[in-house]
């Protein structure tokens, strides 16, 4: 009952979702309409992800190292973030803090698959190691990829509001994966009102939440009464319930920048001295 309850209101949210996007086709400006398109992408992840994640729209993330990525559209983030806020309006994010990207589309087709695929890959690429130790506590690793990470690793998926034949989508996801390693490859690519394409294990069989080496990509129908915002709620959730990040350490990020000159010292504050301690100029 409790599913069939969701999977209705989360249909009346589809159809919603699809009218705002045809109203934002009377946007005489193409950047408008964009930006409106990612903006009803953001408000329904803000909906559906655990509370400890949140949806940015419209960040650049950096490296402790100077490396940028390009400008994503929605990044998903840790709520600890430390608020960068770059003069454009737009918000500067700490990589070790970002779990996720969604690149948003408005009809996928094989130019703009190629670099949603291209963004999450350079993003995915960039390093997390400004972190602060944690005496005591036991190491947190996080299994994806084919790999084990000492951090989350960045999920990279595609939204897009239409697209080609769905089948036609898979066969250029398909190429671009073969010419790539794993941990490049987006996590999932989902299209309104047709479907989403997801990585079966090639072990198990079963639906995976990331695609690890020999992992089988599938073509997944959207039952139109709810579309794909159920499974794309439920994919939300169990990839991001558990997504963790160690303490940040932003001293790396200053770098070589002087955070002042130290000009006088007093020794020994506190410990009894046979006479009065004084000021030491030029320590």
């Amino acid at each position: 009952m409790t599913q069939e309850k969701l999977g209705k209101i989360l249909s009346s949210v589809a159809m919603k979702m699809r009218a705002d996007f045809e109203q934002s086709r009377n946007f005489k400006h193409s950047g408008e309409a964009g930006t409106s398109r990612e903006l009803l992408v953001r408000e329904f992840l803000a909906s559906y992800l655990p509370s400890h994640v949140e949806a940015v729209h419209n960040a650049e993330v950096v490296t402790a190292t100077g490396e940028t990525s390009p400008q994503c559209d929605i990044v998903l983030t840790d709520r600890g973030t430390p608020p960068f806020t770059h003069l454009a309006g737009y918000r500067i994010i700490p990589n070790e803090c970002v779990y996720g990207m969604v690149e948003v589309k408005t009809k996928l087709d094989g130019t703009q698959l190629e670099d949603a695929c291209n963004k999450i890959s350079r993003l995915r690429s960039l390093p997390k190691k400004s972190y602060r130790p944690t005496p005591g506590m036991i190491p947190r690793s996080t299994s994806a990829y084919g790999r084990v990470h000492d951090f989350f690793p960045t999920s990279g998926i595609i939204v897009a509001f239409d697209s080609l034949k769905l089948e036609t989508i898979g066969a250029h996801l398909v190429t671009w994966c073969n010419e790539r390693d794993v941990a490049e490859w987006p996590d999932s690519v989902w299209v309104l009102g047709k479907g989403q394409l997801q990585w079966q294990n090639p072990d198990t069989g079963l639906i995976d939440v990331s695609p690890v080496p020999g992992a089988s990509l599938v073509q997944i129908e959207a039952i139109p009464a709810q579309d794909i915002l159920l499974a794309l709620a439920l994919h939300l959730n169990i990839r991001f319930s558990d997504a963790w990040m160690n303490p940040l350490d932003l001293v790396p990020y200053s770098g070589a920048t002087l955070l002042g000159a130290m000009t006088r010292r007093w020794p020994g504050v506190g410990v009894k001295h046979h006479s009065q301690p004084r000021a030491l100029e030029n320590p």
